[in-house]
């Protein structure tokens, strides 16, 4: 009877495993780029108490949030690693085989991932990618505290469907958070009116943002931030 149950659970945890294997958002995925190269060097340099990952809305931080980020991250020795269209794959492969943290000890990180992964994955698929991003940092960077934050919002009307896809991802992507070095913030609703509507004001074309919408973004987590860098 004992071997029986063992099989079980033993059948029980290959299933878990092969399921985790099967995502595609956790699969790694090359972004030996020109931005990436650049990375390099910029971290090479070693001088990063703050950084922030993600795609090309975090890339903007260099473009529409431009004054904002002086304004406000500048001080505190941020590096942007945002790379437009990434998906969570390619974060993984950025902060693995790409090397992009080797030469840094930041105290904080934000993450902001998984946009780029909406058509193609699953919610829950692309909360495991994340989780696998979190996981990778965790393992590297074990003093460093990380603010996960919810998937922004995009799409014109609150009743559309990426909407409720988002919802769901961010459901599962807010269990990472632990209170000790992985918190979570969904800051989405800031961006949208009292309806749920995201307006052209804030994201002109309904996913990345304008420069109030930067402003938004930088009001919302500065504090937090402050926070996990003491």
């Amino acid at each position: 009877m004992r071997a029986c149950t063992l099989s079980v659970v033993g059948l029980v945890l290959a299933m878990t495993v092969a399921v985790a294997d099967d995502n595609p958002a956790v699969k790694s995925l090359n972004r030996d780029n020109a931005r990436h190269k650049q990375f390099l060097k910029i971290v090479a340099k070693g001088d990063a108490d703050l950084i922030f990952i993600g795609d090309s809305i975090t890339q903007g931080w260099e473009g529409a949030g431009k004054k904002v980020w002086a304004d406000n991250f500048a001080a505190l020795k941020a590096v942007n690693l945002g790379i437009g269209g990434d998906q969570t794959g390619h974060v993984l492969w950025r902060i693995t085989e790409g090397k992009e943290l080797e030469p840094i000890n930041p105290k904080a990180a934000v993450i902001m991932i998984g946009t780029n992964n909406m058509r193609a994955h699953t919610a829950e698929q692309i909360a495991g990618g994340v989780k696998a991003i979190v996981a990778e940092l965790r393992k590297q960077k074990p003093n460093m505290k990380i603010l996960v934050l919810g998937i922004f919002p995009r799409s014109a009307k609150a009743t559309d469907d990426i909407r409720g896809k988002i919802k769901t991802a961010n459901t599962d992507i807010a269990k990472l958070a632990d209170g000790k070095n992985v918190f979570y913030k969904d800051i989405g609703g800031k961006f949208l009116t009292i309806d749920g509507t995201l307006e052209k004001a804030i994201m002109p074309d309904l996913l990345h943002l304008s420069p109030a919408g930067y402003e938004i973004w930088a009001k919302a987590i500065l504090e937090d931030v402050k926070g996990l860098l003491k």
